[in-house]
């Protein structure tokens, strides 16, 4: 039964990103491991997360959610010494190396609250565990509650779903998108900057894409919104996927493309000094899902190209196809200490895609490519 209870609170959990891989349902549905999920950090490697629900109970009508509060179906919960026992077993058999803990919200925020922090409570102090703890604040959760959720755990997250309160009232009914969520969120940022030593790792966000009718242009301009003002780097970004026995069963998923392309462009503008204005969009405010964002920016400019890779400042590099954050770093402090570069092979040596980057280029004010636009 407890296994049972695993499997069910485990899937359940899925639809929480903390990654920006694409969904590997493979990370759920083991029998033999319910709850492990893979997440990917920033440097690519992967590392196993038991990541379950504290409770399925849930007084939310959230439409794409199988928990909502009109479904019917058997609700469970996990004790908070149930669940501990299941994590420290994954834990000290090298199963699960953090992890993350959300929850359904069975009519309270700050119950549903309480008892996540006292599992990361008794982990912390007495199991003395010091490892990853990533816990999800409920909406509508007290300020005290959110303090003592980031004193324990290295990350927390609000799930904003929707980039517009249009969007979010198309998707739920019982929760508040001002004062539940972004409230809850700039609570966060302000306890961060109060207390840098509070959920070290910081705070993260996700949003559905698909769910409702916002255009990528929504999207992008609330993830750039949340960079600037909550320094939430990268929000994770969820493909809308139809469940069965929920309000939008029958609703259409997004394409396939529409989800890489908005990181694509999220990156461009979070990391890449990108401009909102430099990315080109359709008239209906998407973008073009069959062109990378940067390589259609690059090729609607053939006026600021060939860039000079001896000359050009770093910020004028970033906008080159190819060249990433780190190559271009690379390309800057071999100038420094006197390298020249006079071929592409010195390019391809420190990182650079030189195949993409060739036809924008151009080396000791030398082309070397036979590519055109």
């Amino acid at each position: 039964m407890e296994i049972q209870k695993l499997r069910i609170l485990g899937e359940a959990s899925q639809y929480d990103l903390c990654n920006y891989v694409s969904l590997n349902q493979e990370n759920f549905t083991s029998k033999n491991l319910p709850g492990i999920y893979h997440a990917r950090t920033q440097s690519g490697c992967q590392v196993p997360l038991f990541k379950t629900l504290m409770s399925n109970h849930c007084t939310n009508d959230c439409n794409y959610c199988i928990n909502h509060c009109h479904n019917k179906f058997e609700r469970m919960e996990f004790s908070p010494d149930e669940l501990i026992s299941f994590f420290l077993h994954y834990y000290q058999n090298h199963y699960a190396e953090g992890l993350f803990l959300s929850s359904g919200m069975p009519g309270d925020a700050d119950r549903a609250m309480e008892n996540m922090l006292e599992v990361a409570h008794k982990l912390r102090l007495e199991h003395e565990y010091d490892g990853y703890i990533h816990l999800k604040i409920i909406p509508g959760a007290s300020y005290d509650m959110i303090k003592r959720a980031m004193n324990l755990a290295d990350r927390v997250s609000v799930n904003l779903e929707s980039a517009t309160l249009s969007g979010f009232d198309e998707l739920t009914s019982t929760k508040d998108y001002h004062n539940d969520v972004l409230r809850r969120m700039k609570w966060i940022g302000r306890l961060k900057k109060r207390h840098p030593h509070l959920a070290p790792s910081g705070q993260s966000t996700q949003l559905i894409v698909g769910a409702n009718d916002e255009t990528d242009q929504d999207i992008l301009k609330r993830a750039q919104w949340l960079n600037k003002h909550l320094d939430i780097k990268l929000s994770y970004l969820s493909p809308f996927q139809p469940i069965e026995d929920t309000p939008l069963e029958k609703h259409a998923q997004p394409k396939d493309k529409r989800t890489p392309r908005l990181y694509q462009a999220q990156f461009l503008l979070n990391s890449y000094g990108f401009s909102s204005d430099e990315l080109i969009l359709d008239d209906e405010g998407f973008l073009f899902l069959d062109e990378d964002p940067k390589l259609l920016w690059a090729r609607s400019h053939p006026d600021l190209f060939p860039v000079e890779v001896n000359e050009a400042s770093f910020k004028e590099l970033l906008h080159v196809p190819g060249i990433g954050k780190i190559s271009a770093k690379k390309i800057i402090a071999a100038r420094r200490k006197g390298m020249k570069f006079t071929k592409l092979d010195d390019l391809k040596n420190l990182g650079v895609v030189v195949k993409r980057a060739d036809p924008f280029i151009q080396l000791n004010q030398a082309h070397q490519t036979t590519l055109h636009f």
